[in-house]
């Protein structure tokens, strides 16, 4: 270190700590955790929305979303599951997946519809990806995702 420039050592140890203190499992816009996620062709990255304040929150109010990102909605146990897209600005893609990763329902929603868009059948997860994405990486019904081993296990 030069001795001639005694403000650079803290300027450079803050540095490091922004730089090298970032949790790299996080998404620095909601704080939630992320899991990387192969859906059809391509890996997502997903924020983890598996708490009611969480999930209650979803993508409200963000003004886009990067097109390899989502959210994944974890519940305890398979129910019936209904998604709308209250305070949400873009349309979405919804997934509803059961409790073993299997696709149930692949659907859509609209910017600021608060109508409630339903799984077909029970599901335990919901994924939110952006609209055209599930069909672009050929995700189908009745395909099975491998889920992380953070969710697996959740009931």
């Amino acid at each position: 270190m030069n001795r001639n420039h005694p403000a650079l050592c803290p300027l450079l140890l803050c540095l490091f700590t922004l730089f090298c203190g970032c949790d790299k499992d996080r998404t620095p816009s909601s704080g939630l955790p992320t899991i990387q996620m192969q859906i059809g062709s391509k890996t997502f990255t997903l924020e983890v929305a598996d708490n009611d304040r969480d999930r209650k929150y979803g993508l409200m109010n963000r003004d886009s979303l990067p097109k390899d990102h989502g959210m994944i909605f974890a519940f305890t146990k398979e129910a019936p599951l209904s998604f709308y897209m209250r305070k949400t600005k873009m349309p979405l893609d919804i997934l509803y997946l059961d409790r073993t990763g299997k696709i149930v329902s692949i659907k859509q929603m609209r910017p600021f519809d608060e109508a409630s868009v339903p799984s077909d059948f029970p599901a335990q997860f919901a994924i939110e990806l952006n609209k055209g994405s599930a069909e672009a990486v050929g995700a189908k019904v009745g395909e099975s995702l491998p889920l992380p081993p953070t969710l697996q296990g959740k009931d």
